[in-house]
């Protein structure tokens, strides 16, 4: 009993990814607490240069921080767009990414298309 009330301590509830470029990705998870309560998880993981695996960073957000949290966050970043960057493209990485995902599924595609041509029978193929 002790172990599945552990296991589901860490579970996570709800959880988004957010790509960020070819080494960085961000995660925000929602996690239970012993008490059934909620807390959010801000994970930075980010891919070594020289060696396999992931560095990882993360944050711990409670409930009771959520407003002032997202409040200062968005006051520092329209600082940042309307004082000290009011000129800097803030959707050009937005509009890459997307494009950047439609060449995968593109890719995916003529993949699928390329398996499923491979995997066809045709009368020709057939003897009798």
């Amino acid at each position: 009993m002790d172990n599945e009330r552990n296991s589901r301590r860490f579970e996570s509830v709800y959880s988004k990814k957010v790509r960020a470029g070819k080494r960085r990705t961000y995660f925000f998870d929602v996690r239970r607490t012993k008490g059934d309560d909620f807390y959010l998880t801000l994970t930075e993981s980010t891919k070594r240069f020289n060696s396999e695996g992931y560095e990882r960073h993360k944050i711990f957000l409670y409930k009771e921080d959520f407003n002032r949290f997202l409040s200062s966050l968005e006051e520092v970043i329209d600082y940042v767009k309307t004082e000290l960057m009011p000129e800097y493209d803030y959707d050009e990485y937005t509009r890459r990414h997307e494009e950047y995902e439609a060449e995968l599924a593109a890719k995916q595609n003529e993949e699928d298309d390329d398996d499923d041509s491979k995997t066809e029978v045709g009368e020709d193929d057939m003897s009798w």
